[in-house]
């Protein structure tokens, strides 16, 4: 049996993305792990599974699967693809869609420049949401600081249907983004994990950010990841109400209109190329 699927990327952080609405196939970790191989399978940061819905108001259900085989709650440059690639398939004739994850709702919007705009979830900075141990580390005003190996880290955890824990840096480029990411997300502090950005505030509308995602390693570009650090930024009053990321792969916009608001990003969603895998 073949399995249809296609390549897609938003800002270089990549996916398989399935329709599993009109073909059916089992994705088991081990068959995630062999397609993601960029040597000998088709290479990817993310698999994306999209179902029917579940509940009456939605349009979509989409998994996340990581490279490793490993399951995510939540991804932003995902939903932006999944927003196009139903588009694409005539999956639906909507150009606004209402998408679930494990990790909450968001809703999407595919504008006439080609563009896709994803509105998040609300975040929530309460640690048993994120999941998060505040105990193990200690409290620094809005943030959180932790020794790891040695050394002193300083971060602030938020969730936005995943867990994420932003770190603050003079220069992106010399950050520790690979041994302090790992670090972080192997710590008992954050017993699902956590992935791990490094935001480089430039001005009130502007910042660098790469990110360590969790099940993943350092990717182009993180949707969630970008949310994220909008959030904890404009906590610190380091960023205002809008802004523009510039990840390795690109820059996407921001918007957050308040504090206890959803986050919205607006970027690209790019079809690379359609194929089949033999199940």
């Amino acid at each position: 049996m073949n399995l249809r699927f296609t390549k897609m990327h938003g800002l270089g952080n990549d996916f398989m993305v399935v329709d599993l609405v009109t073909q059916g196939a089992n994705l088991d970790s081990e068959r995630i792990r062999a397609w993601s191989d960029r040597r000998t399978g088709i290479g990817f940061d993310q698999l994306l599974a999209v179902l029917p819905p579940a509940v009456p108001d939605a349009d979509f259900n989409f998994l996340i699967y990581n490279s490793d085989g490993s399951e995510a709650e939540q991804c932003g440059n995902g939903g932006r693809c999944v927003a196009r690639f139903v588009r694409d398939r005539a999956l639906t004739k909507k150009r606004g869609l209402a998408l679930d994850t494990v990790g909450g709702r968001m809703h999407t919007r595919l504008l006439k420049d080609g563009r896709v705009r994803v509105e998040m979830d609300v975040p929530s900075f309460a640690p048993p949401c994120i999941p998060f141990r505040p105990e193990l580390t200690t409290r620094e005003g809005l943030s959180y600081r932790l020794a790891l190996d040695g050394e002193s880290v300083t971060f602030t955890p938020v969730s936005m249907g995943n867990p994420h824990a932003v770190i603050v840096v003079d220069d992106v480029d010399r950050a520790p983004v690979e041994s302090v990411g790992a670090a972080l997300q192997s710590s008992d502090a954050f017993p699902a994990g956590v992935n791990v950005g490094f935001l480089q505030v430039m001005h009130p509308e502007s910042a660098r950010l790469r990110v360590f995602e969790r099940g993943a390693g350092e990717t182009r570009a993180c949707g969630s990841g970008a949310c994220a650090a909008m959030v904890a930024g404009n906590l610190h009053g380091f960023l205002g109400t809008h802004a523009t990321i510039s990840l390795p792969g690109g820059e996407i916009e921001m918007a957050l209109p308040g504090k206890c608001s959803r986050v919205a990003m607006t970027g690209p969603a790019a079809k690379v190329y359609e194929g089949r895998v033999l199940l």
